[in-house]
């Protein structure tokens, strides 16, 4: 009777041992006719950022800034610092600059 217990026991072992072990997340490429399948819809689950959508989107509200709160040089408006530099010793004295514009 101890005997067909014992079997019984090392018959369920390796179904116990395979239960044991996680499952595996891995991908299943297929290969048919020599040409390979890649499944790609397991790879960007794999290669998704949970975080990375909200970044994303607080990045585009980032670089959305609202008109009124830009640069007056941003947006090609005067800039009295950048015309005395661009205009030199001749700022006030005359129309051509000492430096040319870039």
């Amino acid at each position: 009777m101890d005997c067909r217990v014992y079997a019984l026991l090392l018959a369920a072992l390796p179904l116990w041992a395979q239960a044991a072990e996680p499952a595996n997340e891995g991908c299943i490429n297929v290969e048919v006719n020599g040409y390979k399948a890649l499944s790609y819809e397991c790879l960007s689950e794999q290669m998704a950022n949970p975080k990375g959508t909200a970044a994303a989107r607080k990045n585009q509200e980032a670089l959305n800034v609202p008109i009124e709160q830009r640069a007056p040089n941003k947006l090609g408006l005067y800039n009295q610092s950048a015309t005395r530099i661009r205009m030199g010793n001749t700022f006030g004295n005359s129309a051509l600059p000492q430096r040319p514009p870039q």
